[in-house]
């Protein structure tokens, strides 16, 4: 299972490397990581998606809120949240395939954030199982170049 964990984090120096380093030296993976700013400047809020067992949350939960510089540490996954990721992707398109691209792009939502001679590139923000959907739909055609941004997550209608 994978796990979307939140931290509220000090907006200092060297917190994110410490995180990494708890996380990765116990042997645990972070399949993707988010940091940005909060309202606050001095503090960040930092999204983890980790995968694993209860076993692996219990102790990603428990090595992270130890540390000096986090605030707060909330697995997310089982409550009421919403989660995004933004991709940008490259297809190589063809005079007939460009109109089948764009058709999926709609259907998503993709917005065409640059056209090619031989190529689209598509901006679509999302849910992880829509961007999932929506890259599997892409493979027929050649993606030449994806970037992703990791998913952010924030908890609905109650405190963190």
């Amino acid at each position: 299972m994978k796990h979307i964990i939140t931290a509220l984090v000090e907006n200092k120096p060297g917190v994110l490397a410490r995180i990494v380093g708890l996380v990765s030296g116990r042997g645990y993976n972070i399949e993707t990581l988010n940091v940005g700013p909060t309202q606050d400047p001095d503090t960040s809020k930092m999204t983890l998606v980790v995968p694993g067992d209860e076993q692996v949350l219990e102790q990603v939960l428990h090595q992270v809120s130890k540390l000096v510089d986090v605030i707060e540490v909330v697995d997310v996954t089982r409550r009421r949240h919403l989660n995004r990721e933004l991709i940008l992707v490259e297809v190589a398109t063809t005079r007939h395939s460009r109109a089948q691209v764009l058709e999926l792009a709609t259907l998503f939502k993709a917005r065409v954030a640059a056209v090619g001679e031989k190529s689209i590139t598509l901006e679509m923000v999302g849910d992880r199982s829509s961007v999932e959907d929506f890259l599997r739909l892409l493979k027929p055609y050649e993606i030449t170049d994806i970037s992703r941004s990791g998913l952010i997550a924030v908890a609905r209608g109650e405190t963190a």
